[in-house]
């Protein structure tokens, strides 16, 4: 089993967290949710001794995705999203980028990815997961090795993500996250876009928005 690392740096305006999960072995990173201030975030992995082999995009508003063109050009590190979210990626009114930056913020990841994929990135094995609600094509990565699956914004602590922008709705958002995530080990560390961090037990136990 690889020696994995997991910690996190908020980045932008709106204070999301960027999570990096490493394998220490290799010293190799995966980032995920890079929202901003990508020279802080690439200073942070240089000072570890990380090199950094993936950028993940949970979804892409511009608060999550607004620093990963920067940071690719910085480290070379591909960009993977999930398919059903290159339409908003891509749209700069949709991806709330000329709101939040007052600028056009588009991405156009290196690799779309499926609902149910396998990838192994940097000696570290995800699952896929589409998770959509707060975006059409929002995913979670559940890392099994790690025990912690990177949410976004679907699932918080005691909360989940806005459903009132464009393509978001509850009923999708609340179906994910009883479905989907609910279905992962009660004691996997939840990582989320914003916020503390959880557990899926935790979210069963006290989440009042997905009670059965």
């Amino acid at each position: 089993m690889a020696n994995l690392s997991i910690s996190s740096l908020t980045a932008g305006s709106l204070a999301v967290n960027c999570w990096f999960l490493v394998n220490e072995d290799t010293k190799e990173a995966l980032i995920f949710d890079p929202g901003g201030e990508a020279e802080k975030l690439y200073a942070y992995a240089r000072k570890n001794g990380w090199s950094v082999k993936g950028i993940l995009l949970t979804h892409g508003h511009a608060d999550h995705m607004g620093g990963a063109k920067e940071l690719q050009e910085l480290t070379g590190a591909p960009v993977y999203a999930l398919q059903e979210e290159k339409a908003l990626l891509l749209n700069a009114k949709t991806n709330l980028s000329v709101f939040i930056s007052h600028k056009v913020i588009t991405v156009n990841a290196d690799e779309y990815l499926k609902d149910g994929q396998e990838l192994t990135l940097a000696g570290i094995g995800l699952k896929v997961f589409h998770t959509p609600g707060h975006t059409p094509g929002g995913a979670s990565y559940y890392c099994q090795e790690a025990g912690c699956v990177f949410s976004g914004d679907t699932l918080f602590q005691a909360s989940v993500g806005r459903s009132d922008f464009p393509g978001g709705s509850m009923s999708q958002i609340v179906r994910s996250v009883r479905e989907t995530l609910f279905a992962l080990p009660d004691e996997t560390r939840v990582c989320p876009g914003h916020g503390e961090e959880t557990t899926i037990g935790y979210e069963k136990m006290y989440n009042p928005f997905v009670q059965g």
